[in-house]
């Protein structure tokens, strides 16, 4: 399956929201996700530096130590698992998620902080962090972005490898359901980036959030 086809394939619906974030206002959010290498720090990283006054990064917590020239409250904020998960079952995570014995998410205070600065809040969350916040009132934009193969870089195997991830990743999930002509049942993602062209990713990752944009403008930022 070609992957520009992963709108499709992870088309399923989220669950109806039942975890109000109490106090969420300001401008409207952005998810990035999206397959390692995929390109996603890139973008981001670019679009934080042209625009560094609109956006802001929600900074993510996580029980893991710190790698050498990481900062607390910067790259992650490191926190022991006790306390992780005993503000995940007080309901303070909009989502989260383990890998190789470390939990990660992001809390809602670290989005709040971004808002409350009026900036439009972007994450960087993995799929089963967007199943997550399908399920809460957040409502953010959601942007999957894919790079289909790395120019002179990579090599027929190593895409293969992805590829066949992709699939696995995709066979793993409940039966596709396709929304219906109308459009009422929308996808788990807003837009697919095939990240093929930096300059070109980036031109349309800024042009699907244009409108997010001139609204964080209009109150005042440059």
């Amino acid at each position: 399956m070609p992957l520009w086809t992963l709108q499709d394939a992870w088309g399923q619906r989220g669950e109806q929201p039942d975890t109000p974030l109490q106090g969420m206002s300001g401008p409207r959010p952005v998810v990035l996700s999206g397959p390692s290498g995929a390109g996603k720090s890139t973008l981001l990283k670019r679009l934080l530096q042209e625009h560094s006054s609109i956006f802001g990064f929600s900074v993510s917590h996580t029980t893991r130590d710190p790698r050498p020239g990481e900062e607390n409250g910067k790259d992650y904020y490191f926190v022991t698992r006790e306390v992780m998960q005993r503000d995940i079952a007080a309901g303070d995570f909009i989502e989260h998620a383990e890998f190789s014995g470390n939990l990660y998410g992001t809390s809602k205070a670290a989005v709040r902080a971004v808002q409350a600065m009026n900036r439009i809040c972007v994450l960087d969350v993995d799929l089963q962090g967007v199943r997550n916040i399908k399920k809460t009132d957040l409502r953010p934009v959601y942007i999957f972005e894919q790079r289909l193969r790395q120019r002179n870089t990579e090599t027929e195997e190593s895409l293969a490898k992805r590829l066949a991830a992709a699939r696995a990743d995709m066979e793993s999930k409940p039966p596709l359901t396709l929304p219906p002509p109308s459009g009422e049942e929308p996808g788990l993602f807003d837009l697919i980036i095939v990240n093929d062209s930096l300059d070109k990713a980036y031109w349309a990752l800024k042009e699907a959030l244009s409108e997010e944009i001139k609204k964080a403008q209009a109150t005042g930022h440059s």
